[in-house]
């Protein structure tokens, strides 16, 4: 009985780490400041950088590439946000959003948000906008105040407007903030900046 005990332990250790496997191919939006020679800037942001980095096992649980083990990639940091695509769209395949409701019963929006600090890596995932396309239309505007989330929104003012108080506050409020413009996306488009929620 020992013996069993210990194996299903050890079964269950090993799939638990093939689980937790950690990207090593993630665009992470950061404010602008925190900018290196290998970020690449979105069009129209003011405020933000996409970084080439990587999960890690400590906190908090995402690095940007140090210069030194990007170079052993020997990937241009180009190179690196096209293959980080596939990282991205595999991660949106595998997370299910929350679907709010207004008081109308319509989506009012959607939130990808979770533990991992890789939600607003989904930002360069060229099926986001796809998957929304039935109910918000065919361009989506996104918001990532933080690592851990991406918010989804209908292409409007409107839409977003009664949200910037709490998108500002998880903005300023988060250590790891990730980026303060909110981002419009259509398919085969490249992400684009359209507005800011905070300064």
């Amino acid at each position: 009985m020992k013996y069993i005990l210990t194996f299903l332990l050890l079964v269950s250790t090993a799939l638990a780490q093939e689980k937790q496997r950690l990207e090593t191919l993630l665009m992470l939006p950061e404010p602008r400041e925190m900018r290196t020679e290998r970020s690449i800037v979105p069009e129209g942001a003011q405020a933000t950088v996409l970084s080439p980095a990587r999960e890690i096992a400590d906190v908090p649980g995402i690095e940007v590439y140090p210069k030194e083990d990007f170079a052993k990639l020997g990937l241009s940091p180009e190179t690196f946000a096209e293959r980080s695509k596939k990282t991205a769209e595999r991660l949106l395949a595998e997370i299910k959003p929350d679907l709010i409701k207004g008081a109308d019963g319509k989506v009012a929006y959607a939130v990808y948000r979770g533990d991992r600090p890789v939600m607003a890596s989904l930002l360069i995932a060229p099926s986001l906008p796809v998957i929304f396309e039935e109910i918000f239309g065919a361009e989506i505007w996104v918001a990532m105040p933080d690592r851990h989330s991406l918010f989804v929104f209908a292409a409007k003012p409107e839409a977003l407007e009664e949200f910037i108080p709490d998108l500002a506050l998880r903005y300023k409020e988060d250590p790891h903030a990730a980026s303060p413009e909110v981002f419009a996306l259509k398919k085969g488009s490249a992400p684009r900046v359209v507005a800011a929620f905070a300064k």
